[in-house]
């Protein structure tokens, strides 16, 4: 090879190894640009992305109860004096009401509570909370007319008994096999007991939960079975030296509470989510334990 032709080859060669040299190092440049835009643009179609929520008022998110509110789902009688507070999330619905926030992206400051009286929650028509949270029953008959989450509490039954009662300090089913009980008519309380407890006597039938309340408090009756919803309002607010006897694990297909929103809002997917994650981490089952048990109501065992 001539002189005169090594020279252009060298250039070429040299010029090639620029190329090379440039390439390399613009590389890393590119895939972080790449990857930012493709977590931008993850984040964009991401409809539960915090940025992408669609709520009452942008930036907060709106829930709704009712007030008074009682022990164990608000510690103070109106949840809406919760606001700022430090000691906000204290009871049950409000401690999920603060993680189902959170989970979206809300912080505590973020949460404003609005007062909805219980009948009017499940009313048609469009609403001035993202969302509601008050013991409210999934059923066929309100999903015609609002959303519902998934269930956040599967509804346990529970026993309720006068503090000097024969049955007050029972912890098993076979203790409680001996005793007179009572339930209102056509209930899943009444069921139950025929189903699970199967007490030697039969179960005395009411017309309603009055009349059984009644019952019990004139001795007729050791206990009433109720859901232990209504057996924390019976001996919280109702019927004074009344206890919650114990609850019973939750059976398949029992009734639950969801939380409500208005018909055909997509923040139901979002919250579903969160859910699901609270339920698989086990946090949801943390917070029914720490507020829906204990001495309050122990579990009745086999």
């Amino acid at each position: 090879m001539s002189r005169r032709l090594l020279v252009p080859v060298l250039a070429i060669a040299a010029s090639s190894l620029l190329l090379a040299a440039c390439g390399q190092s613009s590389s890393p440049t590119a895939a972080s640009t790449t990857a930012a835009s493709t977590a931008a643009s993850a984040a964009a179609t991401d409809e539960c992305a915090p940025a992408n929520l669609t709520t009452v008022t942008g930036g907060q998110l709106t829930i709704g109860t009712d007030s008074p509110a009682y022990p164990p789902y608000f510690v103070t009688d109106d949840p809406t004096k919760e606001n700022g507070d430090p000691a906000s999330g204290q009871g049950f619905e409000s401690a999920v009401a603060y993680a189902v926030a959170d989970g979206l992206g809300f912080t505590k400051e973020q949460v404003k509570w609005e007062v909805v009286p219980f009948n009017s929650s499940y009313a048609p028509g469009d609403k001035n909370f993202d969302f509601d949270i008050n013991q409210i029953s999934i059923t066929p008959e309100r999903q015609k007319v609002v959303d519902f989450s998934d269930g956040y509490y599967d509804v346990n039954q529970a026993v309720v008994a006068l503090a000097d009662s024969p049955i007050a300090n029972a912890t098993t089913i076979a203790e409680l096999q001996k005793a007179n009980l009572g339930a209102q008519v056509g209930t899943t309380s009444a069921k139950f007991i025929d189903d699970v407890i199967k007490p030697t006597n039969q179960a005395q039938i009411f017309n309603d939960t009055n009349d059984a309340k009644s019952a019990m408090q004139a001795g007729q009756i050791d206990g009433l079975v109720v859901d232990l919803p209504t057996a924390y309002y019976i001996t919280a607010v109702e019927i004074e030296n009344s206890k919650i006897v114990g609850q019973f694990a939750a059976q398949a297909g029992s009734e639950q509470f969801g939380m409500l929103f208005a018909k055909g809002n997509p923040l139901v997917t979002c919250v579903n989510k969160v859910l699901a994650d609270l339920k698989s981490s086990g946090e949801l089952q943390k917070i029914q334990d720490q507020w829906l048990a204990g001495e309050a109501a122990p579990y009745i065992k086999q």
